[in-house]
């Protein structure tokens, strides 16, 4: 379950940027979890919410924002939504060979108090 090491990792972000900013505590962070990432969103928020006592995170209202998977076929140019890898395109039933969206992971933005 790499859930649980992400959350970490986010975490030690965070301090380390409430410390740059000589912050005691973060407000709000908001975090982006892409469709195609390979990352269960809802896993991480629970482990994220698990490790946050103790942290500059334990007060913070967390925003997990899920970006949809984005594909573009070149079959035919159309671009969709995906919720998996290996779907064909709508539109004309070829696989798309290009995804365009929903891959990332990304800390989004912090507020420090």
């Amino acid at each position: 379950m790499h859930e649980f090491s992400l959350a970490v990792e986010v975490i030690h972000l965070a301090e380390r940027e409430a410390e740059k900013a000589m912050a005691k505590t973060i407000e709000e962070i908001t975090i982006e979890i892409g469709d195609l990432s390979g990352i269960e969103a809802n896993a991480f928020e629970s482990a994220l919410g698990l490790l946050v006592k103790d942290s500059v995170l334990v007060n913070a209202h967390i925003n997990i924002i899920k970006i949809p998977g984005k594909g573009r076929c070149n079959s035919c140019d159309f671009e969709f939504e995906m919720t998996q890898m290996m779907v064909t395109c709508p539109k004309c039933n070829a696989f798309p060979s290009e995804i365009s969206g929903g891959q990332q992971f990304r800390v989004q933005s912090l507020v420090v108090e």
